[in-house]
C-alpha cells in the first residue's frame, strides 16, 4: 500500500468540464488518506473555477492548454518550473499525450497513475482506467485502489462556490424578476456532440408545460449554445429566462444551485448540477449512462437506446449509422420524469 501521509503530492489532469467535476470524489479519498500532506492539482486554465475553492487541495496550477501553453516548449517550461517544488508523488489521471508529457517533465520522485504508452517506462506504478466495470467517478477512485487504498468513501461530486459568484447569480435573477419563493427549473440544451442534443422544440414544449404549472424556466449554456436556446425559446408560449452565456463557470454553478430541478442533455453542466445537489432529468444517447451518467441518486436517466456494446466508442457507434437518435425520447417522458422528481422532493411551484 502506498504511503500518502506527510508528502508533497501533485495530481495532473487536463481534461474537460464534466471530467474535472468527476474527479472530485477522487480528491476526497486522496485527501483523507494523505494526512499532513500538501496536495497540488494541475488543470486546464479555463476550468479552474471548478476546483478553485475545493477543500481537498492546497494549491492550484493552471495550464492554458488551448492558448499560450499549447506547445511542447510551453509544457516543458511549466513542468520544469514545477520540478523545483520537489514533489514526492505525482498521480496522473489520464493517458492523453499532453498530460502525460507534462507529468513526465515535472519529474516527481515517484510517478504513478495513468500515462500515454510512450511515458510508461518512466513510471514507478502504472494503473489502468477501468472503463468496463465502473462509473467514471469510481474509475478515478480506482486508481487509488490499485495503489492499495481500500476506503473509497466520498460525498459525491463537489463544486464549491464563493460569495461573489453567488451575488452575481442572485443579481441576475433579481434583474429578471425572480421572487425568492419562486421555484426554478433549469434547462441545458447544448452538448459538444450534436447527436446528444434533444430537439429544441421539445425542450420548448417541456418548458411551456412547467411554466403553466407555475414554475419559472431558465435556459443555461455557454455562448456557443445561444443560437440553439434562441431557437428553443422562439417556440415557447410563455416567457423564459435566458441565462445562456451570461455567467463565468463559477457563477454558472451558483446560478444552477438556485434551481429546484435541472433538465439536461448529457453534458458538462449536467455534472455541475449534480455537484450542486439539484435533482436531474438526464437525456442520454448514444453514450452509456452507466459510465458517465449522473453520479447521484437524485436523478432519472432517460435513454434513447436499450443496447450498449461495452468498449465501443461513441464515435464508432455514430459512424456505423445504426443509432436511431436521441429524439426517440418524447416530451411526455421527460415531463413524467420531471414530475416524479418534483413530487419525490416535495418541490411545488410558488403560489401566485
Amino acid at each position: 500500500m502506498i504511503n500518502l501521509r506527510h508528502k508533497k503530492i501533485i495530481v495532473t489532469f487536463l481534461m474537460h468540464l464534466g471530467d474535472l467535476v468527476l474527479i472530485t470524489p477522487f480528491l476526497q479519498v486522496l485527501r483523507r488518506h494523505a494526512t499532513g500532506s500538501d496536495i497540488t492539482l494541475v488543470v486546464d486554465e479555463k476550468l479552474a473555477d471548478v476546483v478553485r475553492y475545493n477543500p481537498n487541495i492546497d494549491h492550484l496550477v493552471t495550464v492554458d492548454k488551448k492558448g499560450k501553453d499549447n506547445s511542447i516548449k510551453a509544457l516543458w517550461h511549466i513542468g520544469r518550473s514545477l520540478h523545483h517544488n520537489h514533489y514526492d508523488i505525482l498521480i496522473n489521471l489520464h493517458p492523453n499525450e499532453r498530460t502525460s508529457f507534462l507529468a513526465w517533465t515535472i519529474g516527481a520522485k515517484e510517478f504513478d497513475g495513468m500515462s500515454h504508452f510512450l511515458f510508461r517506462p518512466f513510471m514507478d506504478r502504472y494503473t489502468h482506467l477501468d472503463r468496463i466495470h465502473l462509473h467514471a467517478a469510481d474509475m478515478y477512485i480506482n486508481v487509488l485502489e490499485q495503489m492499495g487504498i481500500t476506503d473509497r468513501r466520498n460525498d459525491g461530486l463537489q463544486f464549491e462556490t464563493c460569495p461573489a459568484w453567488e451575488d452575481t447569480a442572485r443579481a441576475f435573477y433579481e434583474a429578471n424578476g425572480v421572487r425568492q419563493e419562486e421555484k426554478l427549473i433549469g434547462f441545458n440544451i447544448g452538448s459538444a456532440v450534436a447527436q446528444k442534443r434533444w430537439p429544441p422544440r421539445r425542450f420548448a414544449a417541456v418548458a411551456d408545460y412547467f411554466s403553466e404549472q407555475g414554475y419559472r424556466c431558465v435556459f443555461f449554456g455557454g455562448p456557443m449554445d445561444l443560437d440553439m436556446v434562441k431557437d428553443a425559446t422562439g417556440y415557447t408560449q410563455h416567457p423564459c429566462i435566458i441565462a445562456t452565456g451570461q455567467f463565468a463557470l463559477g457563477e454558472l454553478a451558483a446560478a444552477i444551485h438556485r434551481c429546484s430541478l435541472f433538465i439536461t442533455n448529457d453534458s458538462g453542466p449536467m455534472h455541475v448540477a449534480v455537484s450542486q445537489h439539484v435533482p436531474v432529468v438526464a437525456l442520454y444517447g448514444p453514450s452509456n449512462p452507466f459510465f458517465y451518467g449522473p453520479y447521484t441518486d437524485k436523478a432519472i436517466v432517460l435513454e434513447s437506446t436499450d443496447h450498449y456494446e461495452v468498449g465501443k466508442s461513441m464515435k464508432k457507434i455514430i459512424k456505423e449509422g445504426k443509432y436511431e437518435g436521441i429524439s426517440v425520447i418524447t416530451a411526455a417522458q421527460v415531463i413524467e420524469a420531471a414530475e416524479e422528481l418534483l413530487a419525490r422532493y416535495g418541490i411545488a411551484p410558488a403560489k401566485a
